[in-house]
């Protein structure tokens, strides 16, 4: 059923890990960062996967990663920034779950992961990468049932408009 999962999905930095913490707190639901799992089933970090086996072979754990959460149990699911590069990917979110899309301007970004170096795609001139994958990502997050800029709010507002929007979506189901 299409409500049994939240997923979050967004460019890097936009806050899909705290907001998705935050959501599953407040509904008592499981809280499951795809990036995280990826990590603890192949015993690496993301740059290293990336550095080991390139980034299709990180695409396809991705993938394989989300669909076997979004079978699981109700949960907050946030997913990495490329997770919507998928065809495959975006059906299964729409298909399992609320699907919101956090936004945020290029500047805030920059400063939210600028100096993160678990990163792969940022490696040399952060903002320069910044601007290039906005870029070639700006439609790829059309397909969410709700967008929200996080550029000017904090978690909390973000997860109650999530909440909001969730709400009137499942009274239209």
């Amino acid at each position: 059923m299409p409500q049994d999962h939240i997923v979050l999905v967004g460019f890097m930095g936009t806050g899909k890990s705290t907001v998705g913490k935050l959501l599953s707190r407040k509904l008592g639901w499981e809280f499951a960062d795809t990036d995280h799992v990826i990590e603890e089933t192949q015993g690496k970090t993301i740059p290293d996967i990336f550095a080991a086996h390139g980034e299709a072979y990180f695409r396809q754990v991705e993938s394989d990663i989300l669909r076997q959460v979004l079978s699981g149990k109700r949960a907050v699911v946030a997913t990495g920034g490329g997770a919507v590069l998928s065809v495959e990917n975006r059906r299964l979110m729409r298909e399992h779950g609320f699907v919101a899309a956090l936004i945020a301007d290029a500047k805030t970004i920059v400063n939210r992961v600028g100096q993160d170096r678990n990163r792969p795609l940022l490696q040399g001139n952060t903002e320069q990468k910044v601007l290039k994958l906005l870029d070639e990502r700006k439609h790829a997050y059309d397909f969410a049932d709700v967008t929200i800029d996080t550029s000017l709010l904090d978690s909390e507002e973000v997860a109650r408009r999530i909440l909001m929007s969730r709400q009137k979506w499942m009274s239209r189901a």
